[in-house]
């Protein structure tokens, strides 16, 4: 690292000595890039600048630098780029709660983003999602389950969501000292989970409470912890400013408040909002001017053509747009991209780790620890290899499409959840496939021989659900009539028609049991009389290119369900609030009081642990907190089961206010533990102090004296966590 830190330090000793020698003596690397990012810019004309600040950046021969488009997408792998390893959908990592797990992902999609990118150097493909500014992760809060965005993100609790979401960062961007493996991005900043049709003009007013108790810190966790490069300022207006013209949030509580030094992007299309979806100006030029002095560094989209005009107009001056190219040529410096940079460490990445074994791997792994078992009565689940007879139907069994979700990659392999089936079943075993029904419509034959097949079949497994055609982003969603939200979150009728009439025709050929219902998408889904007819009930999510192989593995047994749900299961939507109401009351596991179908933090697997002990596991660590030292707690887990089990230990806190002034309770921890059969460990965990607080009213935060509540156990404490019989165990403290 010395003598690559020495080559860097000499290549700029021609643009300024003074600066050079200073930074000799500081080790400030930081100081020396920023020196060259001057020198950069203050070598381009007026035109050469103006032209760096929109997504399609153009070269500048006479400096050397090369077009880049910073367009491009990394959600759960390269996406839209062609071959590239496809994980599971965020939501279904979430569904993980594995830190590890999605900090690993996140490396490999850096890792295989930069062969891409080495490779299309080579070829001069310059085009969009070439590039190494991946827009993601999505932090958004999954507050309402209607919202068709909600599978981009890593759930509805801001705790989780900022601890996977800076897990992914650190990911992709690597532990190189001065360089970034890729840019990742926190979007989109911020109060902004649908609705997808009034997402253009939509004026958001959370009571303060809100904002920073719920949409905020995700972003403040990548900012400050993550270091992430990129943020995207969301379409939606705050407090009546549109996102990317918000002086308030992108320059007074993102760069004076959490202190981030990177760039600002607005989302594609969104300054174009400021004068038209949002009527905050009148004209293309004085929203060029409301971002950039609002803090806006670059925008995706073409608004900016008009900045020439503001200059004009003296709306803007040149030390306006010098201040907002800087922190774009610094990103590319970074990522040693703004010209040849020989000393960059990710310069000769080769193409086959792209979709090598190791991330396929990666990829099953991440599939097997998502998918969520919701139902297994009698312990139908797992199935024996030796069944005699089996039917699969459902068009999600061989539509890989249904395991993709957005924003998805292209790989060479996909595994379909009928293919990891065939994969276990004895070679002994008979089985039938047939789709049976229309994903969206119903079958206009009267005849389907599919009902019979399912009702003779020893076992029946439906695979059923949505896809990126029924719920997803505005555009995109092409079999959804609200722009990818869903006004209920009931399945279509076509598919419980029939999942229906396959009950009823096994009951009445005397197979009281034997039915599986695989669930497909990225959302709740109305659950009730699913439940009712089937006798397993497995979440698949969207499960990425080894979905079908992860299935398998866990239908079959040689795998253990361990995924738990990252957002509450709603037993009724019809209870919840309006989708456009951004209020957090009667919402999430941290303010519902009932209307739980399945609780945040539940999942089934093929054992059975206990959760006994919770308490503190050094009681002077209480007298610390005040001073800001940890909490620390623990707990005694045990698997009364026969196999091996990764649990999910949840911790999470209820103020002397809660359920008044504070959420009902709040994740405050959590870990994965593996138990062989049989064992028993003692879980502990350190809590930090700023978790304890509680946000008041203003927005600030307070820690309370009083009584505290603390439980340690398998899914959030609430009355149908208890109905459902998870293990919890509970203590009180004092502060």
């Amino acid at each position: 690292m010395m003598k690559k830190s020495n080559a860097f330090i000499l290549s700029l000793a021609l643009l300024h000595p003074m600066v050079t020698t200073m930074a000799q003596k500081s080790g400030d690397k930081e100081l020396l890039m920023r020196q060259e990012a001057k020198e950069v810019i203050s070598s381009m004309t007026m035109e050469e600048k103006l032209s760096q600040l929109m997504n399609v950046s153009p070269g500048i021969d006479r400096l050397n630098i090369k077009p880049y488009d910073w367009w491009n997408e990394g959600l759960h792998g390269v996406g839209r780029d062609g071959r590239a390893t496809v994980f599971p959908q965020p939501i279904g990592l979430a569904a993980t709660f594995d830190e590890e797990l999605v900090r690993q992902i996140g490396d490999a999609v850096a890792t295989e983003g930069r062969a891409k990118f080495n490779v299309a150097q080579k070829m001069k493909n310059y085009s969009r999602n070439a590039g190494l500014t991946f827009w993601s992760p999505n932090v958004n809060i999954f507050r309402d389950p209607r919202w068709g965005r909600g599978m981009e993100t890593y759930g509805e609790d801001p705790f989780l969501t900022g601890t996977l979401g800076t897990a992914y960062v650190h990911g992709l961007q690597g532990d190189d000292p001065i360089y970034l493996k890729a840019a990742a991005c926190a979007k989109h900043y911020a109060v902004h989970s649908g609705p997808e049709s009034t997402r253009h003009e939509a004026d958001i007013h959370p009571t303060k409470r809100d904002l920073f108790e719920t949409y905020l810190p995700a972003f403040k966790m990548l900012v400050r912890q993550g270091k992430v490069e990129v943020v995207m300022a969301a379409y939606n207006a705050v407090y009546g400013e549109a996102c990317p013209g918000s002086s308030y949030m992108l320059t007074e509580i993102l760069r004076n408040d959490w202190g981030f030094n990177g760039h600002i992007v607005s989302d594609c299309g969104a300054v174009n909002d400021i004068y038209g979806g949002h009527a905050m100006v009148k004209t293309e030029a004085e929203a060029c001017a409301v971002a950039v002095k609002a803090g806006l560094n670059l925008e995706c989209g073409n608004t900016f053509m008009a900045m020439k005009s503001a200059l004009d107009q003296n709306l803007l001056t040149e030390a306006d747009i010098d201040n907002a190219l800087l922190p774009l040529v610094m990103t590319r410096l970074k990522l040693g991209i703004l010209k040849e940079d020989k000393d960059c460490p990710y310069n000769e990445m080769d193409e086959d780790v792209i979709c090598c074994d190791k991330h396929t791997d990666l990829a099953k792994r991440a599939a097997v620890e998502s998918m969520v078992l919701l139902k297994n009565d009698n312990n139908l689940l797992p199935l024996n290899k030796d069944i005699r007879t089996l039917y699969v139907g459902g068009e999600g069994a061989t539509d890989i499409f249904s395991q993709m979700g957005n924003y998805y990659g292209l790989s060479p392999r996909f595994s379909s959840y009928l293919q990891g089936i065939m994969s276990k079943v004895s070679n002994g075993t008979s089985v039938n496939f047939r789709p049976g029904f229309m994903l969206v419509t119903p079958e206009l034959n009267e005849m389907n021989w599919a009902v019979g097949d399912a009702a003779e079949a020893d076992y029946a497994i439906l695979v059923m659900g949505n896809n990126g055609n029924t719920e997803g982003e505005e555009g995109e969603a092409i079999a959804n009539g609200t722009r990818g939200d869903r006004i209920g979150i009931g399945l279509p009728e076509s598919q419980m028609s029939f999942l229906r009439r396959v009950r009823e025709s096994r009951m009445g050929s005397g197979k009281s049991g034997g039915l599986v219902v695989v669930l497909t998408g990225g959302s709740p889904i109305d659950m009730r009389e699913i439940c009712k007819l089937a006798d397993a009930v497995v979440l698949a999510w969207y499960s990425g290119q080894e979905g079908g192989l992860a299935l398998g593995d866990l239908i079959f047994g040689d795998a253990n369900f361990c995924g738990r749900l990252p957002i509450t299961f709603p037993a009724d939507v019809d209870k919840l609030p309006a989708l456009d109401d951004y209020s957090m009351r009667n919402r999430t596991y941290k303010y519902m009081t009932d209307n739980v179908m399945f609780p945040f933090g539940y999942g089934l697997n093929y054992s059975r642990v206990a959760y006994a002990d919770a308490s503190l596991a050094d009681a002077k660590s209480v007298s610390g907190v005040k001073k800001g030292s940890p909490l620390l707690v623990k707990a005694v887990i045990r698997n009364y089961g026969k196999v091996a089990v990764d649990e999910v230990v949840q911790v999470y806190l209820a103020s002397p206010e809660a359920g008044r002034k504070a959420p009902n309770q709040q994740l405050v921890a959590f870990k994965r533990v593996r138990l062989a059969p049989g064992s028993e460990q003692t879980v502990e965990f350190s809590i930090s102090a700023e978790l304890l607080e509680t946000v008041q009213e203003d927005g600030s935060s307070k820690l309370l004296k009083g009584e505290y509540h603390l439980t340690i156990g398998g899914a959030a404490p609430c009355t149908r966590s208890r109905e459902l019989g998870v293990s919890l165990s509970s203590f009180i403290f004092k502060l």
